[in-house]
């Protein structure tokens, strides 16, 4: 990555309907919590992820490998959210 970052994370889009706006609208609300920005990545483009458009630019289908990086340290956590509302399916698996 030619970016600075400050903390990084690696998740799966694991839901069956893959990214779609209700979690690419929390994961925006999320990251416009942060004191720095975030950004998601697929491997092949970075975005801003206080953006649902550009997060759904992604097409992030069910097994895509996201990376979650944070300009700042003090988002670290905010980053673990992240991570977990991507790991529990956003709430949408049984």
């Amino acid at each position: 990555m030619d970016f600075q970052y400050s903390v990084f994370r690696q998740t799966t889009v694991v839901n069956a309907l893959g990214m779609h706006a209700r979690p690419a609208a929390v994961i925006a609300g999320m990251a416009q919590d942060a004191v720095g920005d975030i950004w998601l990545s697929d491997g092949k483009s970075i975005v801003d992820a206080a953006s649902i458009i550009e997060i759904l630019s992604l097409c992030a289908v069910t097994g895509t490998k996201v990376s979650i990086f944070t300009e700042k340290e003090e988002d670290s956590a905010l980053a673990d959210k992240m991570k977990k509302f991507f790991d529990i399916g956003f709430g949408e698996n049984e």
